[in-house]
C-alpha cells in the first residue's frame, strides 16, 4: 500500500527529520576513542527529549535504547552498551530515529573512530 501524503504532511515531516540529522551529525563529532555506546546513546536521548521528540526506537519490542548502534562487523540494530568501548580504527554505524509532531524521522550515518 502506497500513503500518499498532502503538501501540509510533508511539511511536517521535515522537523523530525531535520532533527535526526542534526543529532547525528552532533554524534558524530562526539565519536571518540574511550567513547561508549551507550554514553552515545544517552545523549542522542538528551537532545531528543530537549527538542520535544520522543526516541522511536526505545521501548519498541523491549528495545533498550534510543540509538541502534553496530561496531565493525556487528549486525545492524546493535544495544547500546557501557561494555563497548570505541577504540580507534573502529567503525561505528549509528542508527536513530524520534517522533515529532506525530510523524517519523529516521537515518543513519557511519563514522570511523579516530585516526
Amino acid at each position: 500500500m502506497i500513503v500518499c501524503r498532502s503538501p501540509k504532511e510533508i511539511e511536517k515531516m521535515k522537523a523530525p527529520n531535520q532533527l535526526v540529522a542534526d543529532i547525528l551529525a552532533k554524534l558524530a563529532v562526539a565519536v571518540a576513542p574511550g567513547v561508549t555506546t551507550l554514553e552515545l546513546d544517552v545523549l542522542a536521548e538528551r537532545w531528543a527529549r530537549e527538542a520535544g521528540a520522543e526516541p522511536a526506537f526505545k521501548g519498541y519490542r523491549g528495545f533498550p535504547g534510543t540509538l541502534c548502534v553496530s561496531v565493525n562487523d556487528e549486525v545492524v540494530h546493535g544495544i547500546p552498551s557501557s561494555s563497548r568501548v570505541l577504540k580507534s580504527g573502529d567503525i561505528v554505524s549509528i542508527d536513530m530515529g524520534v517522533k515529532l509532531g506525530g510523524f517519523y524521522g529516521d537515518s543513519a550515518v557511519t563514522v570511523p573512530v579516530g585516526d
